[in-house]
This record gives C-alpha cells, structure tokens and sequence, in this order.
C-alpha cells in the first residue's frame, strides 16, 4: 500500500505546482522506519535504565572528590606560600642583624682592636703602673730622708747644722709635692683608657640590642665558674663602694673580741 504524503504550504509556495515526488510503498519504507524506531526505543530504555543512572551518578560523585580534592591542593599550596613568606621575612630580619653586627664589629676592629689603638691602651696602661711606681718610690725616699734628718736635728745644737737639716727637710717636703703630681698624670692616661673602653661598650651594647637586648643574650651566657685556687681564690682585690661579699674592718675586730 503506498505511502500518501501531504503537501505543505510552504512547498506550495515554493515550488508551486511542481509535481509531487512519486510515492513509495509501505513495503519499501516500513523495514527502515521500524528498524530506527526500534533502536530509539533500545536507547530510550537503556537511559532509562538505574545502572546508567548508578553510572552517570558514580561520574558526578567522581567529579566532586576531584574538585574538592583540587580545592584543598589549592589551601595547601596557599598555607605553604604563606609560611614561605613569614620565612623570607624571617630571613630578612636574620640578614639585616647579621649586617649590621658585621659593621660594629668593623667598627670596633677599626678604631679599637687593630695594633695601634690596643698599644696605644697598652701604652697608656704601663704609663700609670710605671708612673705610680716611680712617684711612691720618690715619696718613701723623701719621707726617709725626712725621718732620718728630724733624728739628727733633735740631737745637734749647732745653729748652722739646724739650718742645713731644716733646709735638707724642706726639699724633701717638696719632692714629696713633686712625686704627687703623678696622680694628675695618672688620671689623664686612665680617662684616655676609660673613653676607648666606653667605645668598646657601647658598640657592644648596640649588638646586643640588634640581637634582642641584653636579657636575649644572657639566656645564651655561659655559667660562671672560678678556676681559681688557694690563695687565689681569696684574693678579690680592694672592695669597691657599694660592693658586696667583702668582709670590712669591723668584721675584723669582731675576730679579735
């Protein structure tokens, strides 16, 4: 039985009157219709089917855990690059002390411990020993001397021979007052000593502030410990005003009683 196709509008107003084309028997287009019918409808089933939906849902569950795991590979590599910066600017602050240490130390090399400022020290150091030494030497003579012609002029009676030892006493009084002068001279080279040491100290003092302050650095200190033995380790030297752990003349006393 043929197959009777209707004519449209739009054919009609395109083409006209042109004739229809010839038509075909339901024997030649009915195999072909039903064979692609039958295949929609195999397709239609299978997506219809809970295992393709298992399978499209499987996907979807499988594109989220790659998602969310792309996500947290993200946060991890933002965390690192953070903890990254806070380090460089660690290192910074580390590069810039380090710096600035490396220029007081040259400071210091410069102006303080290079050969010629340390025997300048050194010098002046030796100078007060040498000068104080000589100066009480002067002062024992002369007070010797003194004592020696106080003796005589008690047992002359001679006028001229109390003069001559009235005269010898009072050169000896005033070779006294010479050798004294040495402590205006002491003075001046333990001042040029004590200035070069407070360079060194204030140099110091700033290290130790580029490098957290003095009580950062105490907790790096090594514990005290006195090597000393026998006498040595009772020899203190004279106490300083305001020092403590030294036993006072009224401590002394107190012995004898």
């Amino acid at each position: 039985m043929p197959v009777h196709r209707r004519r449209f509008r739009i054919e009609e107003a395109i083409v006209g009157d042109m004739p229809m084309p010839p038509e075909l028997d339901s024997g030649e287009v009915g195999p072909m219709h039903r064979e692609i019918m039958s295949e929609l409808r195999a397709i239609r089933a299978q997506m219809g089917t809970p295992g393709h939906s298992v399978a499209a849902g499987t996907i979807g569950d499988s594109l989220s855990r790659e998602a969310a795991e792309a996500q947290a590979l993200l946060e991890t590599y933002r965390a690192q690059i953070e903890q990254c910066e806070k380090l460089k600017v660690e290192l910074d602050l580390i590069y810039d002390a380090i710096s600035r240490t490396k220029r007081e130390i040259a400071v210091l090399h410069g102006n303080s411990f290079n050969g010629e400022e340390m025997a300048k020290v050194n010098g002046e150091l030796g100078a007060v020993v040498g000068g104080t030494e000589e100066a009480t030497q002067q002062i024992l003579e002369a007070a010797e001397s003194i004592d020696n012609a106080a003796t005589a002029l008690s047992r002359v009676t001679s006028p001229d021979q109390q003069k001559l030892l009235s005269e010898e006493i009072q050169e000896r009084v005033v070779s006294i007052f010479e050798a004294c002068n040495f402590q205006d001279l002491t003075g001046q080279r333990i001042k040029k000593v004590m200035t070069t040491m407070k360079f060194i100290e204030n140099h110091i003092t700033v290290m130790m502030d580029i490098w957290g302050g003095v009580d950062a650095i105490k907790a790096h200190a090594p514990a005290i410990v006195d090597h000393r033995e026998g006498d040595a380790r009772l020899l203190n030297g004279p106490k300083v005003e305001g020092d403590v752990g030294h036993a006072s003349q009224d401590d002394i006393d107190a012995l004898f009683d």
